[in-house]
């Protein structure tokens, strides 16, 4: 019972660090990417790094198998994902408590219809990453699956590989709505910018060694999907 309590905790605080970064990323809120007080700009700069290099490296080593095997000789193999998303929630819940903002702009869009454009493809960003996690299996993604069979004591057997939906078209739809959500801003700050330049860096990271595992675990299936199926442009 207490995995699967700890695995529904590491769930619920996602989807309250996952809220936060949303109002983070539009810039409304207390905690929001542009707010005052303006921080001097190199020590800012240095901070806000930091912070997103905490929060990629973290992902990147946790997602990876030897991390994997160690960390479960330590807790239950049922709440290893769980751990993973928990690790998650609180680094991106320290970057939004923690960041020094750096409101220089760098551009402006000033007309409201444009900008209301640029808000609407930010949001559709959004709505594209979170509808990509049910497109495999989201409570799988965010250790909930695993952490229920446990409780009901059942084994638990990966979600097999598909070509469903928008992966017919690209193999990471939900980087491809982040990416999106995290560049359409009418108002682009250098914190902004920097925050975008980071998980960018992260995604584009995370990805290729997330294939590489996927090449290695699915081999020539896996290599097929990737010579037909764009890595984040759709092919028609």
């Amino acid at each position: 019972m207490f995995v699967l309590v700890y695995g529904v905790v590491a769930y619920l605080a996602f989807l309250a660090s996952f809220a936060v970064g949303a109002a983070f990323v539009a810039d409304v809120g207390p905690l929001r990417v542009d707010r005052d007080p303006p921080s001097a700009f190199v020590s800012g700069l240095a901070i806000d790094v930091g912070l997103l290099a905490l929060f990629g490296v973290s992902h990147s080593i946790m997602a990876r198998r030897p991390f994997k095997e160690a960390i479960v000789r330590v807790i239950p193999a049922a709440a290893e994902r769980s751990t993973y998303t928990l690790v998650a929630s609180a680094t991106l819940a320290l970057i939004c408590w923690q960041w020094r903002a750096l409101p220089s702009a760098i551009w402006n869009i000033e007309e409201r219809s444009v900008g209301a454009v640029v808000w609407a493809v930010s949001g559709a960003g959004m709505l594209l990453a979170v509808y990509s996690t049910f497109l495999t299996d989201h409570f799988d993604l965010f250790g909930v699956r695993q952490v229920w069979l446990h409780a009901r004591g059942r084994p638990y057997a990966p979600v097999p590989f598909k070509e469903r939906g928008l992966y017919r078209r690209t193999r990471h739809p939900m980087m491809l709505g982040m990416l999106v959500w995290f560049w359409s801003t009418p108002t682009m700050s250098v914190g902004h910018l920097v925050f975008a330049v980071g998980m960018s860096a992260y995604i584009f990271v995370g990805v290729a060694l997330e294939e590489r595992d996927l090449a290695r675990n699915l081999g020539d299936a896996y290599e097929q999907y990737r010579a037909r199926v764009g890595r984040f442009i759709p092919r028609f």
